[in-house]
């Protein structure tokens, strides 16, 4: 795009609430407010918050039905929609077990300043794997996968790409964001784990920003201090379309800030401009013929 329409319109400040999710949904949204407001109260021009994957319940294959709630009926789609309102600031919802009919689903809300839903993000691709000697995991059990990418207007500030966790793994998903939307970031409330975090956490969410030259950003749980329960690896992090990460958290419970810079990404294209450079004679755009989510 030209200097006069840049991809990210202004400067967007970002926080993290690293947090970690118990047994008691009440506690769990109670401490949401609590952060989101100290993130407030510390950082008056935050413009939006991000929260982690699961942040209301358990990540749990067992306690996804359990937990499950309709959208937007339900107590934390409601919960989120006046605390985005009551605070003035977008809020990437992070995710939550949604139910429609006899499907539960991994299902990401984003609500604008005035408590509108903006996005809804079904998680695509499926956590299930089997690392011999690590961890065995598979949503699959009781969830179902939701079948299109997501991408959606940020108010006053451009476009954006919405995926969950394992989603990242799969650079599509990014790159109909990027090539098909103009999308200048993509948003992933993850819940990596203490074997997957140390291997993939940080270089994944490079790779999708080099591939596309865009910010990613991810926000993690905290590290659960009873070893009985999901251990999650924690490191939210900001990475810049250089591939480098500018913000990072630890494993414990945290806010994480920082700034997006609009003026990065055209800088980075002109010096690398692969964005430019694709051969679709060659190989398929993925943006052509992919299904976008709407509301």
């Amino acid at each position: 795009m030209s200097a006069a329409a840049p991809l990210l319109a202004k400067k967007l400040k970002v926080a993290l609430l690293q947090l970690a999710a118990g047994a008691n949904k009440a506690a769990n949204l109670k401490k949401v407010e609590e952060y989101a407001t100290q993130a407030l109260s510390a950082h008056k021009d935050v413009d939006l918050i991000m929260l982690p994957e699961c942040f209301n319940s358990p990540y749990a294959v067992e306690k996804f039905r359990e937990y499950s709630e309709q959208i937007p009926q339900g107590e934390t789609s409601q919960f989120l929609s006046a605390l985005a309102k009551k605070l003035n600031v977008i809020i990437v919802g992070g995710s939550i077990p949604e139910i429609e009919g006899d499907k539960v689903y991994n299902t990401s809300l984003t609500f604008n300043a005035s408590g509108k839903i903006i996005a809804k993000h079904r998680k695509v691709h499926l956590f299930d794997i089997d690392i011999p000697n690590g961890i065995t995991f598979k949503e699959s059990v009781t969830l179902s996968p939701g079948n299109k990418a997501t991408s959606f207007q940020l108010p006053a500030f451009g476009q954006v790409g919405l995926g969950i966790c394992y989603d990242i793994r799969f650079p599509e998903l990014a790159a109909i964001s990027a090539r098909k939307n103009n999308a200048f970031a993509m948003l992933y409330p993850g819940a990596f784990n203490t074997t997957t975090g140390p291997l993939h956490w940080h270089l994944l969410a490079r790779a999708r920003a080099i591939d596309n030259e865009i910010f990613v950003v991810l926000c993690s749980p905290a590290r659960d201090p009873d070893p009985s329960v999901y251990q999650a690896y924690g490191h939210s992090l900001v990475v810049d379309p250089y591939g480098k990460v500018i913000a990072e958290a630890g494993e414990g419970e945290e806010i994480v800030y920082c700034e997006l810079d609009p003026e990065l990404i055209p800088k980075v294209r002109e010096g690398i401009p692969v964005t430019f450079q694709r051969r679709f004679d060659v190989y398929d755009d993925v943006g052509v013929t992919a299904k976008v989510s709407d509301l």
